[in-house]
């Protein structure tokens, strides 16, 4: 007898329908075979498999079983498909009957004894069965909770073989998930911000807090750069604290990716702060860059909407750096495998650290910087001008004396920072109403050509400091979007000398002076 049920495969952060089509009754030897482009823990769920159903009180089958997995062009992996497969084993031996699987998309991994365990993607399967028009969704657990996220959509928990064989046979009804709002969701797993400590505890660094206010104010790039220990590390796990709450649409985007990359299972990802990427700087091109066998999510697409902070940035392969620049300017990333072609979104904010040489010490006042200026230009050239473009603020970071460190008075807190920032922002979501772009970062030519006039004696005022500085074409128009930032801070309609100033001066060690 053929039995068949609709699952899914992840392809990046979407689904795509997979039909699980199970052939029991076959003349041979009593064995089963498993087709349709399967992974090694695709191929292992036959053990599974076997093992829960004996558990569970079914019979495995004792002929030659086909299962098969289509499309057959679209590669499979991971154990989502063991309750699938067991289901239509059960339908295919007349175990139990299978009339209506097809009214259904269903995953999830089995135990040995018939549990079930949360798979990956749960967003993306239940956006899947309401754009397939299923009836219903059945998940294990916690993926269950995720996939209630999405609207249109009954979901289904299911914790056991047995518990779903009863519920498709109707002899156990059960009602579906509520739909979880998430507004309910984020009061029942709090923000991370607590851990990551509050700018009131930053001391001095005055220069330092202010361009990191106007960097997340705008949503701009950051590089700063001091000698070891001057608080670079610290100061840049404090920014998602001042960032403002991801909006609602936001939110899903942050938690589709990090489902579909799997980090919401193991409690990686906070379902209200905006998430916080440290990669090592030993990390890969395809880490980084999102890729695989199988394309999927790397770092940067896993810092969407929140921080991708880079420490020591000049020891990162070069490779790697300059996968970024594309990303960095579209805001998302496609990347082509035999397997397929994927666009995963990647809209972040860039923050990266570095030492002023080597050694690290470099103008610093108590230690004494050993390089030559020939270790010092390698080194620095590390970081390619196209690279250092797309950053639009940089700025020092020097090391405080014990002395200032005892009589440094604590900062402003982490809310009062958000708060200001939140009004810059707002006045940013007015100016942009009804486009695409969202902060001051993402302004296109024409919006700066609207929003970022200045008369002519600013023009000649940013002309010299271009023709000073050596800026390319690029930095001109960074440099704006900066000043607009500022002016907004201040509450100001039109940009003004100082606000251009301070902006050019986020971009005094670029180019010629940098290296």
């Amino acid at each position: 007898m053929l039995a068949t049920i609709v699952s899914a495969a992840l392809q990046g952060i979407e689904a795509e329908p997979v039909q699980v089509e199970v052939n029991a009754g076959e003349a041979g030897e009593p064995k089963l075979i498993l087709v349709g482009l399967p992974d090694a823990a695709v191929k292992e769920s036959d053990d599974r498999v076997f093992s829960a159903l004996s558990n569970s009180g079914f019979r495995p089958p004792r002929t030659r079983t086909t299962i098969n997995l289509a499309p057959g062009h679209l590669r499979k992996e991971g154990p989502c498909y063991d309750l699938p497969i067991a289901l239509g084993i059960l339908a295919a031996t007349r175990q139990f009957p299978g009339e209506n699987l097809g009214d259904w998309l269903i995953a999830g991994e089995l135990s040995l004894s018939g549990a079930t365990r949360p798979v990956r993607g749960a967003l993306a399967m239940a956006r899947l069965a309401r754009r397939l028009g299923k009836r219903g969704l059945l998940l294990p657990g916690l993926s269950a909770e995720e996939a209630a996220l999405v609207e249109g959509v009954s979901v289904f928990r299911i914790d056991s073989l047995d518990q779903a064989v009863r519920f498709l046979d109707g002899t156990r009804p059960q009602q579906p998930l509520a739909p979880t709002a998430l507004r309910d969701l984020a009061g029942a797993h709090p923000s991370r911000t607590d851990a990551a400590g509050d700018f009131a505890e930053v001391k001095g660094q005055h220069a330092l807090r202010r361009a990191i206010e106007v960097a997340v104010a705008g949503g701009h790039n950051l590089l700063m750069i001091g000698p070891p220990g001057s608080g670079k590390s610290m100061i840049a796990k404090r920014i998602p604290t001042i960032m403002p709450e991801p909006g609602l649409d936001e939110r899903l985007e942050i938690l589709g990716i990090h489902s579909a990359a799997g980090r919401t299972l193991t409690g990686e990802t906070s379902w209200q702060a905006r998430p916080f990427r440290s990669p090592h700087h030993t990390v890969s091109d395809v880490a980084l860059l999102g890729g695989g066998t199988i394309p999927g999510p790397g770092e940067i697409s896993l810092a969407h909407h929140g921080v991708l902070f880079l420490d020591e940035l000049p020891e990162f392969k070069r490779s790697a750096l300059e996968v970024l620049r594309q990303p960095l300017e579209d805001c998302e990333v496609t990347i082509s495998r035999s397997a397929g072609k994927i666009t995963l979104p990647c809209a972040f904010m860039l923050v990266a650290a570095m030492n002023p040489c080597p050694c690290g010490y470099l103008g610093d006042a108590k230690h004494e910087c050993r390089c030559t200026p020939p270790q010092i230009q390698r080194y620095r050239a590390r970081i390619s001008g196209p690279l250092l473009d797309r950053i639009d603020l940089h700025v020092e970071a020097p090391a405080l004396s014990i002395a200032e460190l005892r009589s440094a008075a604590p900062g402003e807190s982490s809310a009062v920072l958000r708060e200001r920032i939140a009004v810059a922002r707002g006045r940013q979501t007015a100016r942009f109403k009804g486009g695409r772009t969202a902060s001051n970062s993402r302004m296109t030519q024409a919006e700066i050509r609207r929003d970022c006039a200045i008369d002519s004696e600013l023009g000649d005022l940013l002309q010299h400091a271009m023709e000073q500085l050596s800026l390319s074409a690029r930095a001109y128009d960074r440099i704006l979007k900066v000043a607009r930032t500022i002016a907004d801070l201040a509450g100001a309609e039109r940009i003004a000398a100082p606000h251009l100033l301070e902006a050019i001066q986020y971009r005094s060690l670029d180019r010629a002076v940098f290296y």
